[in-house]
Formats: C-alpha cells, sequence, structure tokens
C-alpha cells in the first residue's frame, strides 16, 4: 500500500484497506487511523459507521484471532490478546468455553512440535512446563500433557 499516492487516501479508504487485509478491533483500528484523522469525531463517526454497515465486527475479529491463535497458544494467553483488544467481556468469555475443551489437546500437539518426548529428568520437564506456561497453557493442561506424554 505504500508508495505513490498513499498520501491522498481518505480516512475511509485507509480503513476498508485494513479491513480487507484482516478483521480489526474498534480500538486496534483507531489506534491505526489516528494519525489520519483531523479530530477525534471524525474518527469515531467513522468507526460507527463502519460498525452499522456491519464492516467491523467485534464478534468477527474475535473469532479470527482465536482462529489464529490456536494452534500455537494456551487459553490464557489468548484471554489476555483478546482483552488487550477492549472487547466486551461477554464475548470474551464465549470465545474461551469454546476453547475450553480443546486446551489440553492444543497442548499436547505444541509440545509434541517442540519437544522429541518426555522429559528424562527434573530440569528438562522443568524446561517444558516453562515452554508451554508462556505459551499460555493453563497449569491443568500443562500437567495432563507432561504426566502422562506417553499415552497418545
Amino acid at each position: 500500500m505504500r508508495g505513490a499516492g498513499t498520501g491522498q487516501l481518505s480516512l475511509r479508504q485507509r480503513a476498508l484497506a485494513a479491513l480487507a487485509r484482516r478483521e480489526h478491533s474498534r480500538s486496534e483500528l483507531a489506534r491505526k487511523l489516528a494519525p489520519y484523522a483531523s479530530d477525534a469525531g471524525e474518527l469515531a463517526g467513522l468507526l460507527d459507521e463502519l460498525e452499522r454497515g456491519k464492516l467491523l465486527s467485534a464478534r468477527r475479529f474475535a473469532e479470527s484471532l482465536v482462529h489464529r491463535r490456536q494452534e500455537r497458544y494456551g487459553n490464557q494467553r489468548i484471554a489476555l490478546e483478546l482483552k488487550e483488544h477492549h472487547l466486551d467481556p461477554e464475548l470474551v468469555s464465549g470465545q474461551l468455553q469454546l476453547l475450553a475443551g480443546s486446551e489440553i489437546e492444543r497442548c499436547r500437539a505444541v509440545w509434541a512440535k517442540k519437544f522429541t518426548g518426555p522429559a528424562a529428568n527434573f530440569p528438562e520437564r522443568a524446561k517444558q512446563a516453562r515452554f508451554l506456561s508462556q505459551r499460555g497453557f493453563s497449569p491443568r493442561a500443562i500437567a495432563a500433557v507432561l504426566g502422562d506424554s506417553e499415552a497418545d
């Protein structure tokens, strides 16, 4: 999008270009567009118009983010990222409920991609647990995966 003529894009064109690439939260799109808005009222009005026209949707954004992140991250990490976008707590809760049943399976898949087998000793087990924890998996999921990693 950079190059000749990008300085001529209207605020609406910039918003539509960003939304064409991927879903955005209202707060994220507002942050991206703020440098190009003449005032806060213009930006808020555009965002309201995009929401009314169903071009900007918090639900679609949340579903998209969960879909992009679920294969690599645990529920805690995904929840934090959803909350950082100032989404409705009910929407966040609903998305996390959909993920709850698959967290152990997803944790096991992430573990299997990174490690060749069960930990041979305590320091190795701690290393594996730290890795999974940093990915946002719950202590329950980590314990389930490291406790019976041989049983698939």
